[in-house]
């Protein structure tokens, strides 16, 4: 498929598809198709930011350094968003390490070029004010429920995270990943698992993972999923 008939669709990334459509079509030039393959790294601690990324299927994780090569993750992002969100801010290197755990694909942008775009007063520089907030919500939030909160009920709040960008039930995850995700050793992430498994709400079996019973799952969850999700459903203008 050319890249001409990939993006000449309205865009299925959110924050692209609430911009004006004129502005749309200025920044269609600039942006081209890039494959999300699972678990290819995005970007590593200290990377130059030389593109940013806006999701349209897929998800990629945000993970923090902690010591040596124990990482945990700090946010996720799918298609309501985009990955570079320091470049925003006036910042060249990454802090955290981006790697994709959905497979799927985004729309790329030369760094460069998208802070020229956000520095001519653009839409697009509003829409990502709005939306820094909500990336900071979901961090200071998920920062509190994995301090305060039990894994099972983190591990339901994060599937349905996922389950809402990814727009399926059904998705890869390996163990390494939800340790990370969890910062729980992998003997916790299969009590966690074993625990939904018992209950009929998911069934996950060598990497891979179906959702069985949604609203289970969010009965399960913590509310700290309830207050991410809210953010998540209202940070762009109607």
């Amino acid at each position: 498929m050319s890249k001409t008939t990939t993006l000449s669709a309205s865009p299925t990334n959110r924050l692209l598809s609430a911009l004006p459509k004129e502005e749309y079509q200025q920044l269609l030039p600039k942006l081209e198709p890039f494959p999300l393959v699972f678990g290819e790294v995005i970007y590593d601690p200290g990377d130059l930011i030389r593109n940013v990324y806006f999701p349209t299927s897929g998800i990629i994780s945000l993970l923090a350094a902690v010591e040596d090569r124990a990482t945990l993750e700090v946010g996720i992002v799918g298609r309501e968003g985009m990955v570079g969100l320091p470049a925003f801010m006036g910042v060249k290197t990454s802090g955290n390490r981006a790697v994709v755990q959905g497979v799927g694909e985004a729309l790329r942008m030369k760094a460069k070029a998208f802070r020229k775009e956000c520095e001519n007063g653009s839409f697009l520089s509003r829409l990502l004010r709005r939306y820094s907030h909500s990336r900071l919500t979901q961090i200071a939030q998920g920062a509190a429920c994995n301090r305060f909160h039990p894994i099972d009920a983190r591990l339901a709040r994060w599937l349905l995270m996922t389950r809402d960008r990814m727009g399926t039930d059904e998705f890869r995850l390996t163990q390494e990943f939800l340790s990370n995700m969890l910062g729980v050793r992998r003997e916790g992430v299969n009590k966690a698992a074993g625990v939904l498994q018992q209950q009929d709400l998911i069934s996950y079996t060598r990497g891979h993972l179906l959702i069985l019973n949604r609203v289970g799952l969010t009965a399960i969850a913590c509310h700290c999923y309830g207050i991410i999700k809210a953010e998540y459903d209202g940070f762009l203008p109607k």
